[in-house]
């Protein structure tokens, strides 16, 4: 019995036992609903999406493995008007979510240690450790007044012992007048009514202060929900309404932003499907449309939208055999299947209206469309499984396991047309047709195209020259933050750090031997052109500790006295304060002389004038806005002047677990330049460390290590793919010759595609180079139609039915992929964008290249369909 023979039975079986068929194709909906509802899961672990034996893979792992402390991370990024707002507020933050253990796991704040409070002066450079006590020194009576009374009482007894040493020539105010701006800021908004606390870090430490940046962090391990396409999302619910409880945060001067890994992957769920909805409305409609202008039959578009469901639901079931949990990009099968399968529908459907016309009856019409195109339609679904399932054998799990899935949803989509969708055909009966089911319009066009198929070839020739010779301009962006919606609030903030050496989220992780390697190997890669710096745990002994150690020595024999604590006097009330604010204006009055008429202290003694005449209310605000740092920064001067020496041994444990194992090995950081911030200059940089150290990680190794996969699989995917498509051809069409007319077209569109890509300036990414495998198996179907009726005698191409279906088709596929690229989710936009091109080129090569082909080419006699 031959295959048509089959194919033929199979569709007149299914059209007799329509209503048994259909029944059955319920259940088994059901069924794989019900099972997959329970057995098929979602993880947003990009890891997972790539072969556990790739080297860089392991690396990676053994990094989880090795300092977990770093993996799976909500950051709470903290900044404020001043430093302490933002400190005060992030050591709120952390002591709340603390005490949430439903919540979170781990809780710490890696810049807020003990060890570095009281050591933090050893890691200034020396003259700047010398400028700094230099300038302490100096203010030593000004510190001692405060010391003893940290209210705005003692401040305003300060400021006039200030004002008479100005007046005595005793003190240079050219270091402070940054400081005394920040203070004359607070008077003048506590005068007015808006109090805002005054920086003492910034008054005492000058430019010093903002040596560690702006932000300050509180690093999160989160209880993660993998159920859920959020696993994250409650414990970052829970983050928020911890901050907008805090002081500073009501109060509009601080702001907390929430980054992280585990951020980054749920909002990148969120905003994929913000839109979703309205898109997906959008497409239905316009689909229904197509499938109109198609089939002019409601009868027809039911049976057509009926099987696709079917199809999806049993593809959907295999998925859950087969794989049992979907990734970032095997999530995306359902399109692949409904982009293609629609295309066998509206064939089958399509040819069946043809059919009607020349066999009235509907049974005869049936199995004349099975014989005719279920042929065609066999060859179609085999060579574009035979492209999906080329990337089973790859590393990139991803898009093998996508390929699984889809390759194997061909098949089914075959299996659904020949049986589900003669079966539904049957039950809802379409009319007859009266008129030609072909584009009648487009014969003229036929006879057009074979008139000039030697100037069309010549052209389709240039564009193929052309998109060969740009193949290698095609560029890949390997960065994958690209591909997320930059407008949230991690990928900001995440975009904010970047902006710092310090925080810049793109760094390499090397293991040393032990301590002393690790600083052999440091030494050895600050000299690299795109490293920024490099710490290990060594950064955390500071040089020159003698001469500092001694520097700070002295200063705490001068002023330890002044600084030393007193008993903490009466809380000062409004009127203490008016009339040490009036004895400081006093004091400072007489020494604006020895100023220029603009300097600032003038206008601060304009504020305290206008202070000693304020009432109440103003005056004690004004003494909480001016003074409520004070205390701790007097504190923590006290603690850094009992600096001692540092060595890796009195390192606390706490912070050497972050950079030394407890088998000796060290850990090495390095951290890019800003040239790096190119997906051209973040190769170099990988390049250049791992020419050092070939066994480097982190997110930067990962990165790039991650591109060279998805490149590497895409070109052996796409070599075993043209392979397995070129021997079903043969088997199927046994000539070469017309084997290679359907590979012919299938090669020059994805030459145009090239070619536009690279003149548009497009990437590839690691979203939208999905459209490669769909554009094997778009291109293959179109061209098997058009070669198979051309092998059967049609000398129509434009003007046949099969133009009709392609066409419709290739909108229906188009709206799908349209509703992508409106997407407000760069990688999905792009994806959709790519696709749009990739199908608009497939659609050029069918329609016009093809028909041009077959007329330059002598037709086969005595060769079945």
């Amino acid at each position: 019995m031959t295959f048509p023979v089959l194919l033929v039975g199979s569709v007149d079986f299914c059209r007799r036992n329509a209503l048994s068929v259909v029944f059955a194709a319920v259940l088994l909906v059901v069924f794989s609903g019900w099972y997959a509802a329970g057995h098929l899961g979602i993880t947003t672990e990009t890891d997972e999406m790539f072969a556990a034996s790739l080297p860089w893979r392991q690396r990676a792992e053994m990094f989880k493995q090795l300092f977990p402390q770093f993996q799976d991370l909500l950051v709470a990024v903290i900044d404020a008007r001043e430093p302490e707002e933002a400190d005060a507020t992030a050591a709120a933050l952390a002591g709340a979510l603390a005490g949430d253990h439903e919540h979170f796991l781990s809780v710490r704040r890696p810049d807020a240690s003990p060890f570095l409070e009281q050591e933090g002066l050893l890691y200034l450079d020396t003259p700047q450790l010398e400028s700094l006590i230099e300038r302490m020194i100096d203010a030593q009576p000004f510190l001692g007044e405060l010391a003893k009374d940290s209210s705005a009482r003692g401040l305003f007894d300060a400021l006039s012992l200030l004002g008479t040493g100005i007046e005595q020539g005793q003190v240079n105010l050219a270091p402070y007048r940054t400081a005394l701006a920040g203070f004359h800021d607070a008077m003048t908004s506590a005068l007015a009514g808006d109090p805002h606390p005054l920086s003492w870090v910034r008054l005492l430490g000058g430019e010093l202060a903002d040596l560690g940046g702006r932000y300050k962090f509180v690093l999160v391990q989160p209880k993660l929900d993998h159920t859920t396409l959020e696993p994250g999302g409650a414990a970052t619910r829970a983050m928020r309404e911890a901050a907008s409880k805090l002081e500073f945060v009501k109060s509009g001067d601080t702001r907390v932003r929430i980054t992280g890994n585990v951020a980054l992957a749920d909002e990148e769920f969120a905003s994929v499907a913000q839109g979703a909805a309205t898109g997906l409305i959008g497409s239905i409609v316009l689909i229904a449309l197509w499938l109109f202008l198609a089939v002019h039959s409601w009868r027809l578009i039911a049976p057509i939208l009926m099987t696709l469901g079917v199809g999806l639901m049993l593809t959907l079931l295999f998925a859950a055999i087969a794989v049992g949990t979907l990734n970032l990009v095997s999530v995306g099968f359902g399109i692949l299947f409904v982009g293609i399968a629609v295309d066998f529908a509206i064939q089958f459907s399509v040819r069946y209206r043809e059919m009607r016309l020349v066999f009235p009856e509907p049974a005869r019409a049936l199995a004349e469309t099975g014989r005719r195109v279920g042929g065609q339609i066999l060859v179609a679904s085999a060579a574009t499984a035979a492209g999906f399932l080329a990337f089973v054998p790859t590393d990139f799990r991803g898009v093998a396991e996508l390929g699984l899935i889809a390759g194997i949803g061909m098949l089914i989509a075959f299996l659904c047309t020949m049986t589900f969708l003669p079966a539904a055909i049957s039950l809802l009966r379409p009319h007859g047709e009266g008129t030609e089911i072909g584009f009648h319009w487009a014969r003229p066009l036929d006879d057009s195209v074979r008139r000039r198929r030697t100037p069309l070839l010549t052209a389709f020739a240039a564009l193929g020259l052309l998109g060969l010779i740009l193949l290698p301009r095609i560029g890949f962006d390997a960065d994958p933050l690209h591909t997320k919606n930059p407008n949230t609030e991690a990928m900001q903030t995440l975009y904010d750090l970047g902006d710092s050496p310090l925080t810049n989220p793109f760094t390499i992780d090397i293991l040393a031997a032990d301590p002393a390697a690790s600083a052999n190997l440091a030494e050895r890669l600050k000299k690299l052109p795109l490293v920024s710096d490099v710490l290990s745990i060594n950064s955390f002994v500071p040089k020159d500790q003698e001469t500092k150690l001694a520097l700070i020595a002295d200063a705490a024999t001068l002023m330890g006295p002044s600084l030393a604590p007193y008993d903490t006097p009466a809380p000062p009330t409004a009127a203490q304060i008016r009339t040490a604010a009036k004895s400081a204006h006093d004091k400072i009055a007489p020494a604006l002389v020895k100023l220029a008429n603009d300097h600032i202290l003038a206008a601060i003694d304009q504020d305290v004038a206008k202070l000693a005449a304020a009432p109440d209310a103003v005056v004690i605000a004004a003494d909480r806005a001016l003074t409520r740092f004070l205390p701790k920064q007097l504190d923590q001067l006290r603690k850094s002047l009992e600096a001692q020496p540092v060595t890796l041994q009195t390192i606390p444990p706490d912070l050497a677990r972050d950079w030394l194992l407890p088998d000796g090995r060290a850990r090495v950081q390095v951290l890019p330049k800003p040239e790096a911030g190119s997906t051209k200059g973040l190769a170099d940089f990988v390049t250049e460390v791992t020419e050092v150290a070939p066994d480097a990680g982190g997110s930067a190794v990962t990165i790039e290590a991650t591109s060279a996969t998805i490149v590497g699989a895409f070109r052996s995917a796409a070599i075993y793919a043209v392979i397995s498509i070129a021997i079903i051809l043969f088997i199927a069409l046994r000539r070469l010759l017309d084997m290679s007319l359907v590979l012919a077209p299938l090669l020059l569109s994805s030459l145009m595609t090239v070619m536009v890509i690279v003149l548009a300036g497009l990437l590839l990414n690691y979203a939208n180079i999905i459209a490669l495998p769909l554009l094997l198996g778009v291109g293959v179907s179109f061209n098997i139609y058009f070669v198979m009726n051309w092998r059967a005698g049609q000398t129509s191409v434009l003007g046949s039915a099969t133009a009709r279906a392609i066409l419709f088709s290739a909108l229906t596929t188009g709206t799908a992929f349209g509703s992508l690229a409106l997407s407000g989710h760069p990688g999905t936009a792009s994806m959709g964008v790519l696709l749009l091109i990739s199908l608009g080129c497939t659609l050029v090569a069918s329609l016009l290249f093809i028909p041009a082909l077959l007329a330059a080419v002598p037709r086969p006699r005595h060769l079945s369909p």
